[in-house]
């Protein structure tokens, strides 16, 4: 089994985001909207996601012009990432392998470019580089005039994590904390959202360094106003932390991989977030 975590250049028009979601039919499992990222990260699984989540790359491409896009997030395309992870026995192999025939399918059928991300690059290599001295590894050697290029990858499970930092504070400071933050187990942007400021994590190894972890790193600098979950989270990461911190870093059992999977009729064994 895939899981498929597509993040798309729209998060203020409601009704444009849930006709994207829809076309992933019932492999959705999760929707998270985010007005001033401006983006909507949407968490499809299950058999035969692949085309669910063309089906969801397609309906992005119709439905957003970056054209009229603003937003604090960096990204290249209206269906800007679309990561596959290997879930239970399937491995990255086998997400590599979904990972090439949808860059090949949207560069074909909807004439966007694609870059793929990996065992080969990162997906921070691909921002800096792409249309830089990055050509796209599918598709039309420019961006398509609407909808961008979109970035194709294989991965392990991460944990997307935001942390809101109180009131007055800078966003030097933000920035600052990110560049603490960062290692090899941990990417980090400071960014400005509304008139708050907020650090912005990918936990790339989250049963190495979890939401506790950068939660507490990043409070022993600032207070906190509040955490935020982007997504899901794997049940292992859940409960590696002490229930009684749960609201605190806004985790809970219903936003874990395995309750959605249940939820949906899907296969919802567990397995070892990071790792095929």
């Amino acid at each position: 089994m895939l899981e498929s975590v597509i993040n798309v250049s729209e998060g203020q028009r409601q009704a444009v985001v849930a006709a994207i979601a829809a076309a992933a039919g019932r492999h959705l499992l999760d929707v998270h909207l985010d007005p001033d990222h401006h983006r909507s990260v949407l968490t499809l699984a299950g058999p035969e996601v692949e085309d669910a989540a063309f089906a969801v790359v397609a309906a992005a491409v119709a439905q957003i012009d970056l054209r009229r896009h603003a937003g604090v997030h960096p990204r290249l395309g209206a269906a800007d990432v679309v990561p596959f992870v290997p879930l239970g026995a399937s491995t990255l192999s086998d997400a590599v392998t979904a990972r090439d025939r949808v860059a090949e399918r949207v560069a074909a059928e909807l004439g966007v470019p694609c870059f793929r991300y990996g065992p080969e690059r990162s997906l921070p290599e691909v921002r800096r580089r792409g249309f830089v001295d990055l050509a796209p590894d599918t598709g039309p050697a420019q961006a398509h005039p609407t909808a961008g290029a979109t970035c194709v990858g294989a991965r392990p499970v991460l944990v997307a994590y935001n942390l809101w930092l109180a009131r007055g504070a800078t966003i030097d400071l933000a920035r600052r904390i990110a560049a603490d933050l960062r290692s090899p187990t941990v990417r980090a942007l400071g960014l400005v959202t509304g008139e708050t400021v907020q650090v912005s994590c990918n936990l790339v190894a989250p049963t190495v360094t979890g939401p506790e972890d950068v939660f507490d790193a990043v409070a022993a600098q600032a207070d906190v106003a509040r955490a935020e979950l982007v997504g899901l989270v794997p049940a292992a990461v859940l409960e590696a932390v002490p229930r009684a911190r749960w609201a605190e870093l806004d985790l809970s059992q219903s936003a874990t991989i395995e309750a959605r999977l249940r939820e949906a009729g899907l296969d919802g064994g567990r397995f070892e977030s990071g790792v095929s």
